[in-house]
């Protein structure tokens, strides 16, 4: 059954909040992945912030979510969550709680979170939004442990991120739980977001720490050593697939990513070997071969080296 991505679309909402989040969510699908996208509101028709009219919205009321579900709040104009209309939508806060007590997640972009706060949801948890509304959002709903200076906050299936384009990096961040760090970076890469930032914007995945290029040819070498890493990896043949000699190839490499060849395979290896350790049902020789490794030895070497 596929994943639904419910994306909830209110008055006066940003177009970027819906439009990033979802382009990531296209391109997922694109890839291969089993999601469906899907749209509603709590009227008829909305005009957005910037003033297109969207019509034939279909009802929230209309839309069957399943456990692991995804719902979407883009942000809207913080005036329009403060105002008494929004305030007396308690049919749709009642819906929200009831879906997220569901095991639907519920996710806001910039403002939404404003949203998920009049519901109740973020009473207790942590939430961000817009670095210039976190000390309104603190002082308005006081039970929300409102963040500054963060991405985004992940909390028990209640996802909310920071502005506008921090959207995308909460999306990719979901992509990544539910596909895989590989895929999240292909669909990081068909967005041409390179230099990915996770919530903290701190540890990132190697997959995508050295991608802050346009390389296209030490892009294709990259794909290749992730592509098969259980393979001898030979610099001839990753070399080949740039369209280059080796001394090029070699020189190239370390400028555009700021390490040698050796050291990015190395660093891939270690980041694989760390996920695939998470697996109980893998034992070590399996993981010292899906990672190009002989033996168990060599994986433990590795393993006291990083």
């Amino acid at each position: 059954m596929a994943i639904k991505f419910l994306f909830v679309m209110l008055p006066e909402m940003h177009l970027l909040d819906l439009a990033g989040p979802e382009q990531a969510i296209v391109e997922s699908i694109d890839f291969g992945a089993d999601f469906e996208i899907v749209h509603c509101g709590i009227n008829e028709g909305i005009n957005t912030y910037s003033g297109l009219n969207i019509s034939v919205l279909k009802n929230y009321r209309e839309i069957i979510l399943n456990q692991g579900d995804f719902i979407f709040i883009p942000g809207s104009r913080v005036n329009y969550f403060l105002s008494d209309k929004f305030k007396k939508e308690t049919e749709f806060f009642d819906w929200l709680n009831l879906q997220y007590s569901r095991k639907v997640n519920v996710c806001s972009i910039c403002s939404g979170s404003f949203a998920l706060a009049q519901a109740g949801l973020l009473d207790g948890k942590e939430a961000t939004t817009h670095f210039k509304r976190t000390a309104q959002l603190a002082e308005l709903f006081p039970l929300v442990k409102v963040r500054e200076n963060i991405l985004f906050t992940e909390q028990k299936g209640i996802y909310t991120s920071a502005g506008i384009a921090s959207g995308i990096d909460l999306t990719l961040h979901i992509i990544e739980k539910l596909k895989g760090s590989y895929f999240a970076y292909k669909v990081a890469r068909e967005l041409v977001v390179y230099n990915r930032r996770n919530g903290e914007h701190a540890q990132k995945s190697i997959l995508l720490e050295f991608r802050n290029h346009m390389h296209y040819g030490i892009h294709r070498a990259q794909d290749m050593v992730n592509e098969s890493l259980d393979k001898g990896l030979a610099v001839a043949d990753l070399a080949d697939a740039a369209n280059m000699s080796e001394r090029n190839f070699t020189r190239i490499f370390k400028k555009e990513t700021g390490i040698t060849v050796g050291e990015y395979i190395r660093k891939i290896r270690v980041e694989r070997i760390n996920q695939l350790m998470k697996n109980p049902d893998i034992s070590r020789l399996q993981i010292a071969r899906k990672c190009g490794l002989k033996s168990e030895r060599q994986l433990r070497r590795i393993i006291n080296y990083s």
